[in-house]
């Protein structure tokens, strides 16, 4: 865990502690997170900011709790401490099967035709997955959708058994360190979000004399936002469907607080999605083990 992250129980009786300072206490806060996939200076400014709009739009007390691993942002929202949260396609069918009647209620139009990539070092001779047979490799976190659950399996249709395959496996944690470690040549490959991809290329900070692209996976459904079953008992009927239009409201053509936000969620606008859009990630984690 980074430092400066506090643990999320910590964090929950802060917020706890602040909404009953500040606002009525009949209402309480509504608390939304996200898996920790990149940097948390992008994730901070990224969840900070829509915590606000929400707010402001809803009339709920939102506060955005960060999370130091992608499995406390499941077990949380089990237990009821998190009413919302930004989830791959992983832990969104996780967090939906530890609380049933949870709901998807939004996504990214690219999250209905989502990719991961896989990097190498240059030199390295790679060009396939099966050229990756005796190198070493680092997924991102173990429950990422996009860095480990659909590129292992892209691997195993390949033939290439992760645990018997590599000189060495490891797993990140997340889209960014993977890259900055093939880029240092700590691990000759590794695979990750093609979002998080683009977006640092973009901003000039990979060195593409050191790192680039080798394969990219076919299109499957992943991030997305999740609301919890309890919502509407807690905080009155329709508040599911307020947030949920409060977040299809969210555009680039909106401008202002907006825009920013869907800027930083790499996007232009968030659309509607369902619990099935995910059947096909659920039937691929039970293959592979993931979830029982």
């Amino acid at each position: 865990m980074k430092p400066h992250l506090l643990t999320l129980a910590v964090v929950i009786l802060a917020v706890l502690a602040f909404s009953a300072c500040s606002s009525d206490e009949s209402a309480p806060t509504f608390v939304i997170a996200g898996i920790p996939d990149q940097d948390i200076s992008v994730l901070e400014a990224r969840f900070d900011n829509l915590a606000e709009y929400l707010s402001k739009e809803t009339g709920l007390d939102v506060q955005y709790v960060p999370v130091a691993d992608y499995s406390t942002v499941v077990t949380a929202f089990k237990q009821g401490d998190i009413q919302m949260a930004w989830y791959g396609g992983l832990t969104g069918v996780q967090a939906r099967l530890a609380a049933p009647d949870a709901v998807a209620v939004a996504q990214r139009p690219r999250d209905a035709e989502f990719h991961s990539v896989f990097v190498a070092t240059l030199g390295s001779g790679i060009t396939s997955l099966a050229d990756l047979n005796g190198k070493s490799f680092t997924f991102g976190s173990e429950s990422s959708t996009s860095g480990h659950l659909m590129p292992r399996f892209y691997l195993t249709e390949a033939g290439v058994d992760p645990e018997d395959d590599f000189s060495t496996l490891s797993f990140s944690g997340s889209h960014d360190v993977t890259w900055k470690l093939v880029e240092q040549g700590a691990f000759d490959a590794g695979a990750l979000n093609e979002a998080v991809w683009e977006a640092r290329v973009a901003a000039g900070e990979v060195d593409l004399d050191k790192v680039d692209v080798f394969f990219r996976t076919p299109a499957y459904f992943d991030y997305h936002w999740v609301v919890n079953s309890d919502v509407d008992k807690t905080y009155g009927t329709g508040t599911v469907a307020k947030v949920r239009e409060t977040l299809l409201a969210i555009s680039t053509a909106s401008g202002g607080q907006a825009a920013e936000i869907a800027e930083a969620f790499q996007t232009d606008r968030f659309v509607a999605t369902k619990n099935a859009n995910y059947d096909a990630i659920e039937g691929i984690a039970r293959s592979l083990s993931i979830v029982g």
